[in-house]
């Protein structure tokens, strides 16, 4: 591993206290006229489970009924432009409730967990201390424990994270995959062998801290005790074909188009939005790597593999209340999980 004998110690990520706006987005998330610092009396509802599983709809339902706004907690949506491959909904699509950390980046813009932490914590806080809920929702497991939990980020190397960048391009993500499996199997074992952002991130905290990148992730601490996670309980026999429909409305509604377009604007520049699934397989499609069939049923199997990953971390944590998707009182259920802590 390059640099494995770096010396120092982990240093703090420093992250903007708000995120880049753009003026359409400016009403719905002023900074709060309260001092944040205010006690909140409204809980963090969070809403997780799988891909397709039906969380945006519940998040909606629960906004709607708790006088909440929307905190987006998926990594991809917070780009402009990447609306279709992201499922991002249209705002007409959202029943009239304030949405905060979409649009946000130019496709070019790097982003890390540590960023989103800041940006979202404080989303959070803006929401509740204008005494309104705030409810999370997005499918990026990690960004939504980093919100909920205690959790610190180790710092980060530009020289060191340019190196493994360079042989990440020339040896390719499995070939690092293999070095990260040799030094941290346990990390390894929980990043896929073709996400080599992550496993780029994983052997740069492993050369920093000099312990493995699984023991900086957190534990199940909330940051406050008034949290609370639905789960949306789906079966595999059920979500896969849901995961096959969606990827399939997704080319149908114009994705290669999207993907196009976002090219043209330095996606393949970009060091995080270009690892988004479907976006990858279509560009390699534009590319002329693969055929148009072969993108769509790609972007199906990586929707499954990534649909399991999320649904074992949730199912490893005992906090999260899980309601099945296709309940008629789900709706109600969660309500009841969100009273017992608010």
């Amino acid at each position: 591993m390059p640099r494995s004998a770096r010396t120092g110690t982990a240093r703090l990520t420093r992250v903007p206290e708000q995120p880049p706006q753009q003026p359409a987005q400016q009403a719905a998330q002023q900074p709060a006229q309260q001092p944040a610092q205010q006690p909140a009396q409204q809980p963090i509802v969070a809403v997780v489970g799988a891909t397709a599983a039906g969380k945006t709809g519940l998040s909606l339902d629960l906004a709607e009924r708790l006088d909440g706004e929307v905190v987006n907690t998926d990594a991809m949506q917070v780009y402009r432009g990447m609306d279709i491959g992201t499922a991002k909904l249209r705002p007409d699509e959202r029943r009239g409730i304030p949405h905060h950390l979409l649009d946000l980046l130019d496709v070019t813009q790097p982003l890390t967990a540590a960023q989103f932490q800041g940006w979202a914590r404080n989303a959070v806080a803006d929401v509740r201390a204008r005494g309104r809920t705030p409810v999370l929702v997005g499918g990026s497991a990690l960004y939504t424990r980093a919100v909920l939990d205690r959790f610190e980020f180790p710092g980060t190397d530009p020289e060191l994270r340019g190196e493994l960048e360079a042989e990440l391009a020339a040896l390719g993500a499995p070939a690092l995959h293999r070095r990260l499996a040799g030094v941290d199997p346990t990390a390894a074992a929980k990043i896929l062998p073709d996400n080599g952002r992550r496993i780029v991130r994983a052997l740069e905290v492993v050369a920093i801290t000099r312990r493995p990148f699984s023991a900086t992730l957190p534990g199940h601490e909330y940051v406050d005790a008034r949290s609370v996670q639905i789960g949306v309980d789906v079966d595999r026999p059920t979500l896969d074909p849901r995961i096959e429909a969606r990827v399939q409305q997704m080319f149908d509604s114009g994705l290669v188009d999207e993907v196009r377009r976002l090219l043209e604007r330095g996606l393949s520049e970009g060091r995080t939005a270009r690892t988004a699934i479907g976006y990858r397989q279509v560009a390699a499609y534009l590319a002329g790597e693969t055929t148009l069939d072969a993108a769509v049923e790609a972007t199906t199997t990586a929707t499954r593999r990534f649909s399991r990953r999320q649904d074992r971390w949730f199912r490893k944590d005992p906090r999260v209340v899980w309601v099945r998707w296709d309940a008629p009182d789900r709706v109600d259920r969660a309500l009841a999980a969100v009273h017992q802590v608010g």
